[in-house]
C-alpha cells in the first residue's frame, strides 16, 4: 500500500533539495525516485545526498519521458508526481495528495496552487490540467500509450485520457504554494522562448484526435 515519488528535474539544483527533504518525511512514501532530464548543473549530485533512487538521463528527453523513466522503476502500485521547481511544498501538501488515491476514494488527484503567487495561482485557475503536482494509480500510466513523447503535453494526456475513460479524478487546493517560473530560472529571453515551447507542445497535445494522438512528437 506504499507509494512512489516520482520527480523529473531539469537543472534544478536550487529547489530539489527542499523538495526532497518534504517528501522524506511523509512515511506512506516508500520510494523516491528523481529522474535528472539532460541536467548540465548538479540536480543529480543534490539528490544522492538524500541516499534516494536517481536517474541521470544523457540527453533532455522532456519532461513525459523523464516520467516514463521512473515509472519504470516503480515498484508500488500508487504514483505521486511532483515538479522540481516547488516553493512551499509541506508534508501536509504531499499527504493531501496521496491518500485519497491510497485510500481508494479517487484513482487520481491534481494538486491546484493558492495563495502562493498571483501568476501561478491564475495560471492553475485557467487550466487546472496543466499541473504537475498529482497522484494516481500507476494502471493508468501504464494504460496510456506513448506518454514518452508528448513532453510538456504530458499533464494534458494525462487529463484527457482521465475524461475519456471515466477516470475517478479530484483536484486537490494547495494552499500557500507556488513555483519558480521559467523566467526566473533562465532569464527573461530564454524564459519566455521556453514557454512558448511548452505551450506549443501542449497545443498539440490538445488538438491531437484520438487516432493522431499516439503517433504525436
Amino acid at each position: 500500500m506504499g507509494i512512489t515519488a516520482i520527480i523529473p528535474a531539469y537543472n534544478e539544483e536550487m529547489t530539489l533539495g527542499g523538495i526532497l527533504d518534504c517528501v522524506k518525511k511523509v512515511e506512506e512514501i516508500t520510494q523516491i525516485i528523481v529522474v535528472s532530464d539532460g541536467s548540465t548543473d548538479k540536480t543529480a549530485e543534490v539528490a544522492r545526498v538524500f541516499d534516494i533512487e536517481v536517474i541521470e538521463l544523457v540527453e533532455n528527453v522532456g519532461k513525459g519521458g523523464a516520467m516514463k523513466a521512473g515509472v519504470e522503476r516503480c515498484v508500488n502500485d500508487n504514483v505521486l508526481f511532483l515538479d522540481a521547481d516547488l516553493i512551499g511544498l509541506t508534508p501536509k501538501h504531499v499527504r493531501e495528495l496521496i491518500l485519497p488515491v491510497m485510500n481508494n476514494e479517487t484513482e487520481m488527484t491534481i494538486g491546484i496552487f493558492k495563495n502562493g503567487r498571483v501568476v501561478t495561482d491564475l495560471a492553475q485557475k485557467v487550466t487546472p490540467y496543466l499541473s504537475g503536482q498529482r497522484a494516481l494509480k500507476k494502471y493508468i500510466l501504464d494504460r496510456i500509450p506513448n506518454i514518452d513523447i508528448t513532453r510538456y503535453g504530458v499533464e494534458v494526456a494525462l487529463t484527457k485520457y482521465a475524461e475519456k475513460n471515466l477516470i475517478r479524478t479530484k483536484e486537490v487546493i494547495l494552499e500557500d504554494m507556488t513555483h519558480v517560473t521559467k523566467e526566473e530560472k533562465m532569464g527573461l529571453i530564454k524564459g519566455m522562448q521556453a514557454r512558448f515551447k511548452m505551450y506549443w507542445e501542449i497545443l498539440k497535445i490538445l488538438g491531437a484526435d484520438d487516432e493522431s494522438e499516439e503517433q504525436i512528437k
